[in-house]
Formats: C-alpha cells, structure tokens, sequence
C-alpha cells in the first residue's frame, strides 16, 4: 500500500473517518482521496485533518460520469457509499436501489475502465436473508460485485458483510445517550433483539483482511459477539446514571428479531480462517449440465451464523467493550 492511491466512496462517512484515522500519519497511502455528495461532511473533515495526503472529491455514484474523473491513478478503492437507514430505504426503496445497486455497478466498471487494481465493497448482515429493501438492495450490491468480479481479469474485487458498527453515524448508542442525557426514557423496539457488536476498527480490521487475503469475488464475514438491545440500553443507564427507565415501543419498519452474517448455504461454502469466516464464490457457469449432474454437500447438516447462536456478552464484558469506543469516552469525559 505504500505511496498507493486508495479511493473511499461515501469517505464522509463512519467509515471513512475511521481509515484516515488508520492510515494518516502512517507511511502507507501516498494519497487517499474522500468521494461523497455532501460538501459540507467534506469541508468539516478538511478543517478537522488539514492533511495534504486527503484529496477531495464531490459526487455521486449514482452519476457515472462524476466517477471518471476520480478513478484516475488510483489504485485501490474501498466502496462504503451506500444508503444505510432501514426505515428510510422501506419509504423509498427505489433510492436504496439507485445508490446501493445501480451506484455500485457505476463504481465496479469506472473501476475497471480505470484499470483500479483492487475493490473492496462494504455490505451489511441485512443482505443475508433480507427482508427489508435495504437488505435487498445490499443483497443485490453483493450479486453484482461477484458478477463483475468474474468479468474483469485486472481488477481484483471482494465483498466484506459486517454486523451493527457500535456508535457509528445513525445506530443505537448515540441515540441512548443523547436520551440519558436528556432525562428521558430509553425507547427500545424489542428488548430481546440481538445484534453483533462490532466497533468501526473491527470494520477496518475486516475491510484489510479482505484487501490483503481475497481472491476475485470472495466474501469475508468477521466473527462478532453479541448482546440483546434491552441488555445494551441497561448497561448504558448503568454507565451513564440513567434514571428514567425503558419504553418499548414495538418493531420498527423492516426490523429482524436477529441478524445473519452467513446463511446456511454459505456457511456450507465458507473456509473458517479463525477471525474471520471466507465464502469463495459459486465458480460454476451457465452450463446448466453442470446444475443437474453435480450438486454439493446437504445444506440440512449446516446452520447459519447469527446473533442469536454467535456468543453472547456478559454485561461486564459489554461494558468493557464500550468503554474502548472513542466516542463513548467522549461522552463520558474520561478522554
């Protein structure tokens, strides 16, 4: 990596906020360059970093032509722009199409028409077994990144899927303190929900293993634990001094009781790499002899990988876990 090029599309993100904070005073990434349609988040990180290593580019994967001019010379591209809010992509799944499909397509074949060597692109446990439009169109996403992969002989492109980032831009914690600290009530959905914990360096952690370790079309899944929402919202009242209590206020649109990382057809193809789980792509093609005169192991003998059956936090180790996230520390005073 070092003196490469990297691209972050949707750099303005969690995502994106936490590889600068990775790689900026590092010796690797000559350049890395922030592609996002907000100039605003923009103009807030460049006054933040004052970095001559970031450059910064508006746009919008779901215009192909803004992509041209920002994949010259670059060599590496991790994809994190995406629509990511279940509720809002249930309202206007159409937009979730447009940006996590369509604007995925826009950034794999400016890629390759680029000559980009690498591609890593973010997905999301709600594209196994998806039942929300997000989850689809991040379904969708991760169908078409395996295709491209398959077509293009220079441009190497993998899938990474991860749970909940804990306290990134939009999720639970933030939304529980700014509760406490309000003095209201702790609204929960249902309190026996898990979801895997999994902090934003875990998700660097994930997207470089991939980067480092993937052939074309490979999948990465890393093992997280978890912990029930109603578990999560007590042990931040206990950390925060919380007094007001919990208020469940039932299931949000296209919310899951848990999620899944690997369904059972893919743990049946998945090489456990430890840390990290691998899902090589289907490399049968359309000869559909190849459909009907083989087949693979039962996938009645596997199970899936989910919150529910991954392991499950003790409060003390939940809260441990917390107290390693910056932005809690924040919260707390205790940087």
């Amino acid at each position: 990596m070092k003196n490469k090029t990297l691209l972050i599309t949707g750099g303005t993100g969690s995502f994106g906020n936490a590889v600068l904070n990775r790689f900026l005073d590092s010796d690797e990434f000559g350049e890395i360059r922030i592609f996002s349609r907000d100039e605003k988040k923009q103009d807030d990180m460049r006054q933040r970093h004052r970095n001559a290593k970031i450059k910064f580019y508006i746009g919008d994967v779901r215009d192909a032509s803004s992509l041209d001019y920002v994949m010259e010379g670059v060599d590496y591209i991790f994809h994190a722009a995406a629509l990511k809010q279940v509720p809002s992509c249930e309202f206007y799944p159409i937009e979730a199409v447009k940006t996590n499909v369509f604007g995925t397509e826009n950034v794999l074949n400016a890629a390759i028409r680029s000559g980009v060597r690498k591609v890593v692109c973010l997905s999301t446990d709600k594209a196994a077994y998806p039942i929300n439009a997000m989850g689809m169109s991040k379904a969708m996403m991760e169908k078409v990144a395996v295709a491209k992969s398959r077509m293009s002989s220079n441009t190497d492109i993998m899938v990474t899927r991860y749970g909940n980032v804990m306290a990134s831009r939009g999720s639970v914690i933030p939304l529980f303190i700014d509760q406490i600290r309000s003095g209201k009530e702790l609204t929960i959905t249902n309190p026996d929900m898990t979801r895997f914990m999994m902090s934003l360096e875990d998700a660097v952690d994930l997207v470089l293993y991939a980067f480092t370790n993937g052939a074309p079309g490979d999948l990465f899944v890393q093992k997280a634990p978890a912990s029930t929402v109603g578990q999560l919202a007590e042990v931040l009242n206990t950390m925060f001094n919380g007094n007001k209590g919990i208020r469940i206020i039932g299931t949000r649109h296209g919310e899951k009781l848990y999620e899944t990382l690997l369904t059972t057809e893919e743990k049946l193809r998945s090489t456990d790499l430890g840390e990290y789980f691998k899902v090589s792509p289907d490399d049968r093609d359309l000869n559909y002899d190849k459909y009907v005169s083989t087949g693979q192991d039962n996938p009645s003998e596997f199970v899936d990988y989910n919150s529910h059956n991954t392991r499950r936090l003790l409060n003390s180790e939940l809260e441990e876990l917390l107290l390693s996230l910056h932005y809690v520390k924040e919260e707390l005073g205790i940087l």
